[in-house]
């Protein structure tokens, strides 16, 4: 363990030389890359240099419970005592550190929400998992904007894409991409059955370090419509909204949430690039999913991860076999207990395969 700390201090150094150095500063955007993988390793380092200050402090001591002065050398057993106490803890906390991470955990992400089997109780049920995500966003400080949206005939959404601006939110949100069951009595329900429906949930990353996604003009077709639903008179009267489809791929992205059209060629020309990033991080987990299967599954939005029982107002993540008894606050937006349950079960299925040599 000794080795990978000095290791990881030993690749911040030489990261911070070749930064330093006037033909990268000049070259943007291999300072930026740099940055950017100076900043991941940030809490790694951190943890290196406290476990490595515990192994000096350690072996002073050890080499002091050796002394000819009885007193003196009771002491230093005593303190060797207590720092092996702290051996498992520090061990454990760098070796989650130093599991790699996902270079687009840190940036913006696109919610996509789709109602499934259920007719309209799907489209009202997803247009409740659509408030619950725009509140937890606003608790996090994120900026949120609904990109694009298909009113449901009562209500709801039959689907909407939501963009996600800020620190951190795809690393917190990934694991919510899946299939989302409700169980609960319609208010069209004269008898008061529990009926069961259901609504898809896509986390897609907007960038990664690792992938470049480039679009050429050639490869589009683009289509100008009136936007639906709110907005505005100014926003119905005129075809503002802008679709876009990528012609190699079939791949459709749409914005109508801005008043211009130039902006939501923008803002739609940014979905559609996420949606093919998301293609792409598929492929490329494919291979990695032969060998490693998360805790927490692959992200495949056939995955059925979660049930909302709202008669015994309880949650089940099926994943992780985590249910909570508080379904009324989740739906507000109180999914952070879930979300850290996911990330911990991730962390340690992941750990256990880096010990057992699978993986990363």
């Amino acid at each position: 363990m000794i080795d990978k700390a000095r290791r990881v201090l030993d690749e911040v150094r030489a990261l911070e030389e070749e930064m330093s150095l006037p033909e990268t500063i000049s070259d943007n955007a291999r300072f930026r890359d740099l940055g950017r993988r100076h900043a991941r390793l940030g809490s790694a380092a951190a943890l290196a240099r406290k476990y490595i200050s515990w192994q000096d402090d350690l072996s002073e001591w050890t080499e002091a419970s050796r002394s000819d002065d009885a007193e003196f050398a009771a002491e230093a057993r005593r303190e060797v005592a207590r720092l092996e106490l702290e051996r498992e803890a520090l061990e454990h906390e760098l070796r989650l550190a130093l599991i790699p991470r996902d270079p687009a955990d840190d940036g913006a992400c696109v919610i996509e929400v789709r109602s499934g089997t259920g007719g309209d109780e799907a489209a009202l049920f997803a247009g409740d998992l659509v408030r619950m995500y725009l509140r937890y966003c606003e608790s996090q400080n994120w900026k949120t904007t609904l990109v694009d949206a298909s009113e449901g005939a009562s209500g709801g959404f039959k689907e909407a894409v939501i963009q996600v601006e800020g620190v951190g939110p795809y690393g917190r949100l990934k694991f919510e991409s899946g299939v989302h069951r409700v169980q609960r009595v319609p208010d069209t329900e004269a008898q008061g059955r529990v009926h069961t429906s259901a609504a898809t949930v896509v986390i897609m990353a907007e960038q990664d370090d690792e992938i470049d996604i480039v679009v050429n003009t050639g490869d589009l077709r683009v289509d100008t419509y009136r936007a639906q639903g709110a907005g505005g008179q100014h926003v119905n009267k005129t075809e503002s909204a802008v679709r876009l489809t990528h012609l190699p791929t079939g791949t459709v992205a749409a914005c109508q949430s801005e008043r211009s059209q130039i902006q939501n060629r923008e803002t739609a020309m940014r979905m559609l690039k996420a949606k093919l990033l998301d293609k792409a991080r598929a492929e490329k987990r494919g291979a990695e999913d032969a060998v490693r299967r998360s805790a927490v599954g692959t992200g495949d939005r056939s995955d059925k991860i979660r049930t909302y029982n709202f008669p015994q107002n309880r949650l089940t993540d099926h994943r992780i076999g985590l249910t909570l008894y508080k379904l009324e606050a989740v739906i507000q937006g109180d999914i952070g207990e879930i979300l850290d349950a996911l990330r911990l079960a991730d962390s340690m299925e992941r750990l256990a395969q880096q010990a057992r040599g699978i993986g990363g």
